[in-house]
């Protein structure tokens, strides 16, 4: 093999072990999953909002972003529940660039995988024992999962892994819910075949065991747009793609049929600024449709301390180093508009 064994890392029950969860902060991470339960599979109305940084570059800014998540959250958890985005690995369409915290802890050092591990999860856990938000992560590597399995309230799967096996297998052995992306291409059978995959058992191999998953009933689906063989992109938010959509959801009877609108990438055509029409647009769907407000269980926003985006070495505190986010002012605007709209809808 063409491959350089540099270092055997800890294993993540080693790692839990060095940096452990202590009772309180899994007590308060097991209501967040209720909670984030309870409005997939439908016994609590309030809109789900993941929301947060693009990836997870430095952990002072990410942890004031979660702060300022937490102090508005008192004016809005009515009608929103929050998971916050700390996405600590990013897929590479061609390989090259930035792949998170858990490969660069440091975006201007060299990859540490081992410094890395430790970082995100003190991170992760930071986030819950200061701001009482367990968070979401984007599952890229499903073997690495279990670092933070103890950690996290909701789990995506993206669009170049959805037709993965061993993504839609170990989806299916998790205990919260987990979105499947539709895939670059826009196949919506891809993605739902992702879900009836996620929510059925499986036996497989996973880190060195043959193990039975059980089946994940909170599988679900994440609309995210889509790119041509020509490179432009495609939206799949607009009222038409929605109860297209639920239309071929209703008749596959899955279980907690829902969907969670993306409204960045291939939906905004990474122009960061038109998530805020689009999450507009997605409520005023689900008001003008009561059916499709029973399905759409909430939105996925990219969101910062400033907007817009920046290259490495500029290295200005807030800013994302991937693709462009709201800034917080655009972006505490926008939770409050949506606020106020789901409290008219609700009174209706």
């Amino acid at each position: 093999m063409n491959l350089e064994f540099k270092r055997k890392l800890p294993t993540p029950d080693e790692l839990k072990r060095m940096y452990p969860l202590s009772n309180d902060l899994k007590e308060i991470k097991s209501r967040n999953d209720q909670e984030v339960k309870d409005i997939i599979s439908g016994k609590l109305e309030k809109l789900l909002l993941i929301i947060g940084p693009c990836s997870a570059d430095r952990e002072d800014a990410v942890i004031e972003y979660i702060s300022r998540l937490r102090d508005i959250y008192p004016k809005i958890n009515d009608v929103i529940t929050i998971v916050p985005r700390i996405y600590t690995n990013k897929p590479r369409t061609t390989g090259a660039g930035y792949k998170g915290m858990l490969h660069q802890p440091d975006p201007n050092k060299d990859p540490d995988l081992v410094r890395g591990l430790i970082s995100i999860r003190k991170m992760h856990m930071r986030a819950i024992k200061e701001t009482g938000f367990s968070c979401a992560d984007e599952m890229l590597y499903p073997e690495n999962h279990q670092y933070l399995s103890d950690c996290l309230s909701y789990v995506a799967v993206g669009a170049r892994s959805v037709e993965d096996q061993q993504h839609r297998m170990t989806a299916s052995g998790l205990d919260i819910p987990v979105g499947m992306k539709n895939p670059t291409s826009g196949d919506l059978t891809v993605m739902l075949n992702s879900i009836n995959a996620a929510q059925h058992p499986h036996n497989f191999i996973y880190r060195g065991y043959e193990v039975q998953s059980k089946g994940n009933p909170y599988a679900h689906a994440i609309l995210r747009g889509y790119v041509d063989d020509e490179g432009r992109h495609f939206a799949n938010y607009h009222y038409e793609d929605l109860v297209n959509l639920s239309k071929l959801y209703l008749t596959k009877h899955f279980e907690n049929p829902s969907i969670i609108v993306d409204v960045n990438h291939d939906n905004s055509g990474k122009q960061y600024l038109e998530q805020i029409r689009i999450c507009k647009e997605v409520i005023h769907s689900f008001k003008h449709n009561p059916e499709l407000r029973k399905i759409i269980k909430g939105l996925m926003i990219e969101s910062y301390l400033l907007d817009g985006c920046q290259k490495v070495e500029e290295g200005i505190y807030g800013k994302s180093i991937t693709d462009p986010c709201l800034g917080w002012e655009k972006s505490e605007e926008l939770l409050l508009d949506l606020a106020k709209e789901l409290r008219i809808i609700k009174s209706l």
